[in-house]
């Protein structure tokens, strides 16, 4: 495995720090890893460590409580700061009690959680002040590009449009070994992580719901519109039901909800969101005949480069044009336009059409996965392929 420094870095700064380190995320994204590596790093100042990982229960079987979790640290620590990892910690009842007596003892917890059950509204309340998070996405083409090397394997900008960064998917060989995977991790999400963590009752009506917002990634949904679309193909639910299952979605991190902004009202539009998925993997394993959705594919893994790359994302309401992102960090903006190609004059001019009215000293990009360059005196138009080996747009 690769060492995500990215990550590492947030984190590095509270190592030595009371406050409880939540490192959250969709399953498989590599939280336990980047869990590991940290662990390995503080080993070189301390040998005061301890690790439980909930889902061995092998090694974790008389650990049943939150009152067991403290004394097994207890009766194995040293007196000085003691560092403790617990690894997938939602699966002991009340375990935020653990955490809030440790940290009381010299000990540095850091923590792991598939789902926002680590960050829900009960357990906040009661680490309120007393706790940072850190989300893990799956790897972006840079990470499993690298990790494919390890292997002697080349992952070509095609097959991450298709099969996303999902860190296990490279050790397959075959797209029907990729495929199974996948499927069975998105069986798990859904069954584990919703349906039987939030008691779902209406089962099959929110599969449906799920796997249509699922496939239909990168583009803009309201909670009425996916209602009105599941009653139209015979499967009523409310729309305060919808809207709560997108919630849901958003919580376990397998959707990202990006707000829109127009700058004419001078707010977010709350009406509706763009909703992109952690990795384009569950749009393709969702689609029939390898028709894969390539161009909604290139902008969800847009977004999600975008993100790891430190800006802040939402797509941008232009007078009634939208601009696919309006990116922002520190002191710096884009505009951003994204587009499988442009190759045909009806494409070029849909898509630079959009930043019709936009400051010329504003920095606008289209990222496209053209060879040929189709800059202009005040758009820049950078490659996809090279897009994914920026580490920023300021270069």
């Amino acid at each position: 495995m690769i060492k995500r420094e990215k990550y590492i870095a947030e984190v590095r700064g509270f190592y030595t720090s009371d406050l409880i380190k939540i490192i959250t995320g969709v399953r498989r994204s590599g939280k336990s890893v980047v869990l590991e590596q940290i662990m390995e790093e503080i080993n070189h100042t301390s040998k005061n460590i301890i690790y439980l990982n909930f889902e061995d229960r092998a090694t974790t079987a008389k650990i049943i409580s939150w009152h067991d979790i403290v004394q097994f640290v207890e009766e194995n620590r040293k007196p000085e700061m003691c560092y403790v990892f617990l690894d997938e910690i939602q699966e002991i009842p009340d375990w935020h009690y653990a955490c809030k007596t440790l940290r009381l003892h010299n000990c540095s917890l850091f923590i792991t959680g598939s789902n926002s059950k680590l960050l829900s509204g009960e357990f906040t309340k009661e680490l309120s002040g007393r706790y940072v998070s850190f989300r893990i996405r799956p790897f972006v083409y840079k990470e499993i590009s690298e990790y494919a090397q390890k292997l002697n394997k080349d992952i070509s900008v095609l097959d991450y449009l298709t099969w996303g960064g999902f860190p296990k998917r490279i050790e397959f060989n075959t797209e029907k070994e990729i495929k199974k995977y996948i499927n069975d991790l998105d069986k798990t999400i859904v069954l584990n992580d919703i349906i039987h963590r939030y008691n779902i009752k209406k089962q099959n009506e929110f599969k449906k719901v799920a796997h249509f917002i699922l496939i239909s990634n990168a583009r803009i949904y309201s909670a009425k519109s996916i209602t009105d679309y599941m009653k139209h193909n015979g499967n009523a639910c409310s729309t305060n039901t919808v809207q709560k299952w997108i919630e849901y979605l958003s919580e376990a991190y397998i959707i990202d909800q990006a707000k829109r902004y127009s700058r004419k009202a001078k707010k977010a539009l709350e009406q509706s969101h763009k909703l992109y998925n952690c990795d384009v993997a569950l749009n393709s394993i969702r689609v029939s005949s390898n028709r894969f959705d390539l161009t909604h594919n290139l902008e969800n893994i847009v977004y999600n480069e975008l993100l790891f790359m430190g800006y802040e994302v939402s797509v941008f309401d232009n007078n009634g044009r939208e601009i696919d992102f309006l990116a922002e960090k520190g002191n710096y903006t884009y505009y951003i336009q994204v587009a499988y190609s442009v190759a045909e004059d009806k494409a070029y001019m849909r898509e630079m059409s959009a930043f019709k009215g936009i400051s010329q000293i504003d920095k606008k990009i289209l990222i496209t996965n053209d060879e040929l360059d189709y800059s202009t005196s005040n758009v820049q138009h950078i490659k996809l392929k090279d897009f994914l080996l920026l580490n920023n747009l300021e270069n």
